[in-house]
């Protein structure tokens, strides 16, 4: 899967997007730099197909469709926009989130969830003071849960502190199994995981034809040999298909849920459209 935006921007002078362009796709990470008012937001919302842009395009392997890019690609943690209330209780976010994703809200579950975050320490913590490790690991692998996504945007992670180098392995170890990941980011955060990123893969060129030996007046004409290498990409099921189970941090078990108590709610991604 491929998600190209394409020379997009919102609203005039720059303001809220300037005209930007970037790529992601399945087994990659992709930084985009973006820090100034509701810029990261928007870009955000634009590349994950929540927002139309005034200009430019945003297709998912070359199509324009911005309902397939909305149901292929997670909104994760945008300000103000799907990010958890910071007064809610880490366990009840993920108890919530579990919910929208219709998987089992039972105790143990949730418990699972959090412990395999490296959260445990924090079930009954404040969202608003969980590090930003833990945060970003929770929240990606909450929408990674949800059926039908291929690719999340992760939404200004730098904006809680602690080391980028945290969340970008949470983004790596996604891209390993096969999401597309695209992380906006402020310009100093860029600036120390850029470097850590992988070259992307180029493929080889191909090797020209063999020119065939002139042959005897005398003989039949050679057949001539030639060798050709290429290499083309080809589609793959992403693996998170086959990803631990909520027991595994990738889908969870279909225990029936159990009751839970009734607790302040978070709102599900919003999705707008002007």
């Amino acid at each position: 899967m491929r998600i190209v935006a394409d020379t997009v921007s919102k609203g005039t002078d720059g303001i809220p997007l300037p005209e930007t362009s970037l790529v992601f796709e399945t087994g990659r990470v992709t930084v985009a730099v973006a820090e100034t008012g509701d810029h990261p937001t928007v870009l955000s919302l634009v590349a994950s197909g929540r927002m139309v842009p005034d200009a430019g395009a945003v297709t998912l392997d070359g199509v324009a469709d911005a309902a397939l890019v909305r149901e292929r690609i997670a909104l994760v943690d945008a300000p103000e926009v799907s990010e958890p209330a910071a007064d809610l209780l880490l366990r009840w976010v993920v108890r919530e989130e579990l919910m929208y994703a219709g998987r089992s809200t039972s105790r143990q579950t949730v418990t699972e969830v959090i412990d395999q975050a490296g959260g445990s320490r924090y079930a009954g913590v404040r969202m608003g003071d969980v590090p930003a490790g833990v945060r970003v690991r929770v929240l990606t692998e909450l929408a990674a849960f949800r059926r039908g996504v291929q690719g999340l945007v992760i939404t200004s992670p730098d904006r809680h502190g602690g080391d980028p180098r945290e969340w970008l392995a949470v983004a790596t170890d996604l891209a390993a199994r096969d999401f597309a990941v695209l992380v906006v980011c402020g310009e100093a955060s860029a600036e120390i995981v850029g470097p850590l990123l992988p070259e992307p893969a180029r493929l080889p060129e191909p090797e020209p034809l063999a020119e065939a030996e002139p042959a005897a007046s005398t003989s039949a004409p050679a057949t001539p040999q030639a060798s050709v290498a290429s290499s083309a990409p080809t589609a793959s099921t992403p693996a998170h298909a086959a990803a631990p189970a909520p027991a595994t941090a990738e889908s969870a078990p279909a225990a029936a849920p159990a009751s839970t108590p009734t607790a302040p709610t978070t709102h599900p991604e919003s999705e707008p459209t002007a």
